[in-house]
């Protein structure tokens, strides 16, 4: 324990005997963290939540997704698909937008969430920033919407198929009522019990397309059927997200005071190797 203080205490010794070095040390790093964080560009980034659409009058059993979670965030980070985002906003391929776009994207999968897609993406202006991310989500929803158009178009012909079914049963039971009218006008008894047998099947058929058309105008509805599209507006913060002067500072300080220290401790190990090379020669002679 005796022999920590004493090295602390000549420690303190050294830093203030070479007290200047370990200034200068400080002094070098700081004035390079100040160069760098005024140089730096500053870089602003933006957040969107995309919800993958989908339609929900399909076969049970089956996906009701346009694209699984993982074909989207491997759709995201295609360069073709890429490209087609830089080009709906006029941005040529090998532009310095067009780098910052592909280095700075971030994907985040929310299985449970939906699922959502957490998109990230950088511009060198708020503006920037939030046209990368909703130009990225439009793009998506275009691509999306030709794979939607399919199913959509089937599960909306199914409605209406069920629909057409359920006027004429509708039509065909007011017939038979009329028929099934014991001493109707439309026939005799046996005619009007046959009627009534049918009568009973036709309810039943009506009930159930009742049903299965109130199941597909839920699943059409537009919480269970949807394109993609942003779960919430794009966030931008105010500050930039590069550089972080907090951060930057932080660890230029810490940098600092280490070189600082280093530089002292090498100057002294110097002096002393000096002095005792000097006192080794004269003692010599």
């Amino acid at each position: 324990m005796q022999r920590d203080e004493v090295y602390v205490v000549d420690m303190w010794r050294i830093f203030i005997r070479e007290w200047v070095w370990f200034l200068a040390g400080l002094l070098v790093v700081l004035v390079a963290t100040f160069a760098f964080s005024h140089a730096a560009r500053p870089q602003w980034e933006a957040t969107a939540y995309i919800q993958i659409g989908q339609v929900g009058g399909i076969p049970p059993g089956q996906d009701p997704k346009v694209e699984p979670l993982a074909r989207v965030l491997e759709r995201l980070q295609l360069v073709p698909f890429q490209n087609q985002v830089l080009a709906s906003l006029h941005i040529p391929e090998d532009a310095t937008e067009a780098r910052l776009y592909r280095k700075s994207v971030k994907l985040e999968p929310l299985p449970y969430a939906g699922p959502l897609v957490k998109f990230s993406v950088r511009g060198w202006s708020p503006e920037q920033a939030r046209q990368f991310a909703e130009a990225t989500v439009a793009q998506l929803k275009t691509l999306h919407q030709k794979l939607l158009a399919t199913p959509l178009t089937l599960a909306q012909a199914r409605l209406g198929e069920v629909q057409s079914d359920l006027a004429n049963a509708e039509n065909q039971r007011k017939q038979l009522t009329q028929q099934a009218t014991p001493g109707g006008a439309h026939g005799t008894a046996q005619d009007a019990g046959v009627a009534s047998v049918l009568l009973a099947a036709t309810d039943t058929q009506i009930r159930d397309l009742r049903q299965v058309r109130g199941d597909l105008s839920i699943r059409l509805s537009p919480n269970y059927t949807y394109d993609t599209s942003l779960m919430w507006p794009v966030y931008v913060p105010k500050g930039p997200a590069f550089p972080n002067l907090a951060l930057i500072w932080g660890i230029g300080a810490l940098f600092g005071l280490t070189l600082g220290a280093f530089a002292a401790i090498v100057r002294n190990a110097m002096r002393r190797t000096r002095v005792t090379t000097v006192t080794f020669n004269q003692t010599h002679a």
